[in-house]
């Protein structure tokens, strides 16, 4: 499946928006607009219900209600996300999910509103479920509408969602399942290099990279075989004398990436310490693509690369992803010139986010005026798109720059 429709409400940086997406999307904006914090609520979803996270548990991740209401909706403001499910971009819609929370004012008796010196505090209320509603096309009919004063609820079972529960979302279990499988990578070549460095705690996701060879390791043999000759044809393009890449395990049994370098009738063999950045984050890429089944969540992929393997990016995306057997959805936040330059990218693939003086907005590119009217001039993507991100004032930075010297 993938997301064909998402609304966030009083999310992070975002008031009120709603967003058709596509297959492929690629999330385009100035710094600090908000492209990290769009995929973010994909992950909240994804975090409630993966092993060992929940509700409260994804909350408490993200610092609490607070850091995650957009500060221009005020206090007391309800949070919601609502995602559209659909088979491919072209088929109908089969399952909503929305979800809205805030704080439980009730929570915090007027005692603990004074201390005993009689300053006032600011408790932590706790946040409840203020509404979970199901759609189900086959039905045609919501089939589950949860809100607090609907009689069935309790203290304590408002403060999870039945998303969550495999007792109660058996009906819909579908939409746990999709989200349980979506997947972020934003791999750090430091942290495949050094694993060590950055201890993952128990039950969280790795992101960035410590368990990465790991995962490669513990994939069945065949279908890690034939992943990594894949990976190898790639490879093979972009490194001059690539001649093979395996994965070993050392002494203590920790795994390791190695490449084989055919070196003037010399075979010189390098493990993952040895690579380059772009290396290391060109092989998390392209096993993230081939890796899992639903919706992939990628940060600024092009970091490392090669200009050249850059503009290449949107075309190895769509190969890669398509070798499974059901292509997965991937969404990408990118600054790069070169990756929009790509002339593959069409206009319904590029959300553009705009910032206000209270809050982000977000368009598809070819329904921004400005971009239509580039790309039916024949701009390239890129041309059309980077000149509504740059960040207003630019020419001042330069002026002020000038000054200090």
């Amino acid at each position: 499946m993938i997301i064909k429709k998402l609304k966030l409400q009083n999310w992070k940086n975002f008031r009120d928006v709603t967003v058709e997406l596509t297959e492929r999307v690629f999330v385009v904006g100035p710094n600090a607009s908000g492209k990290s914090n769009l995929l973010d609520g994909v992950r909240f979803l994804r975090d409630i219900v993966k092993k060992g996270g929940g509700f409260q548990s994804a909350l408490e991740s993200r610092g609490g209600l607070s850091k995650i209401r957009c500060f221009s909706a005020g206090k007391g403001a309800e949070v919601a996300l609502e995602t559209h499910l659909a088979e491919g971009e072209d088929q109908p819609v089969e399952w909503i999910y929305r979800l809205s929370f805030n704080d439980d004012a009730l929570s915090v008796s007027e005692d603990e509103k004074i201390l005993p010196t009689g300053r006032g505090i600011e408790p932590l209320p706790e946040v409840i479920i203020t509404e979970e509603r199901v759609w189900h096309r086959k039905e045609g009919r919501w089939i589950l509408e949860r809100t607090p004063d609907a009689g069935e609820e309790d203290s304590e079972t408002i403060k999870s969602t039945h998303l969550e529960q495999p007792s109660s979302n058996r009906r819909f279990r579908e939409i746990s399942h999709f989200f349980r499988d979506v997947e972020y990578l934003h791999v750090i070549p430091q942290l495949v290099r050094d694993a060590d460095s950055y201890p993952v705690k128990n039950n969280r996701e790795d992101y960035y990279g410590k368990a990465f060879l790991q995962k490669i390791a513990d994939t069945p043999e065949k279908e890690r075989k034939a992943r990594l000759k894949i990976m190898g044809q790639v490879l093979h393009a972009l490194i001059p004398w690539f001649d093979g890449i395996e994965i070993l395990d050392d002494p203590e049994g920790e795994p390791h990436l190695e490449i084989a370098y055919d070196l003037h009738r010399m075979t010189r063999h390098l493990r993952e310490s040895q690579f380059s950045d772009g290396t290391l984050r060109i092989l998390g890429l392209m096993w993230a693509l081939l890796d899992g089944k639903e919706t992939l969540l990628l940060e600024e992929p092009e970091m490392h690369l090669h200009t050249m393997v850059i503009r290449q990016l949107p075309e190895m995306i769509s190969i890669l992803r398509h070798r499974h057997p059901k292509a997965r959805q991937v969404m990408i936040t990118t600054h790069s010139f070169d990756l929009l330059g790509n002339e593959g990218i069409g206009g319904d693939e590029v959300i553009l986010l705009q910032p206000g003086k209270e809050a982000t907005a977000i368009q598809r590119a070819d329904l921004v005026e400005e971009v239509r009217r580039y790309l039916t001039a024949g701009f390239s993507m890129a041309e059309a798109v980077i000149p509504e991100t740059s960040p207003r004032g630019i020419e001042e930075m330069l002026d002020i720059s000038g000054e200090s010297r």
